[in-house]
């Protein structure tokens, strides 16, 4: 039963992360788009720092306790999967992509965005995909028995 809670919560916790990294990249977008000392750019720093700060990183952190916690639940055969290996690197890339958009939230702030908003619509495609191959990988278990 534990096993059970703690994938509920795991789930809940990444639904929550996944929110925010759809939803961020497009406030970039927006944000690209107005002027750099604007009333809608200051809009647009405190709510993206507020979803990063309040949702996003709680929601990350939780979503890797409670992915941590399920594979040690798990039988030491899953490391034989290899589905749990590409999944596990796919959710690193995830890693990897929150720490740049915490890094353009920053030039954002700091009025220092060099990017256009094409480069933002372009980048708000890949946390869509890399969710698209994990929930694949941790459903169907490509190469598992049974």
């Amino acid at each position: 039963m534990t096993y059970l809670w703690v994938k509920a919560f795991h789930i809940i916790a990444m639904v929550a992360w996944m929110a925010g990294m759809l939803y961020l990249p497009r406030l970039y977008v927006y944000h690209a788009q107005v002027g750099r000392k604007s009333a809608e750019s200051a809009m647009l720093k405190v709510m993206e720092r507020r979803l990063l700060r309040a949702i996003i990183n709680p929601a990350m952190i939780a979503t890797i306790v409670f992915g941590g916690w399920l594979l040690w639940l798990q039988s030491p055969a899953i490391w034989a999967a290899g589905w749990i290996h590409l999944k596990l690197v796919l959710v690193l890339g995830l890693l990897v992509l929150h720490m740049l958009f915490a890094r353009w939230r920053r030039d954002f702030d700091n009025d220092a965005n060099t990017r256009s908003p094409r480069f933002y619509r372009i980048v708000n495609e890949v946390p869509t995909a890399i969710l698209i191959l994990v929930v694949i990988l941790a459903v169907v278990k490509p190469g598992a028995s049974g």
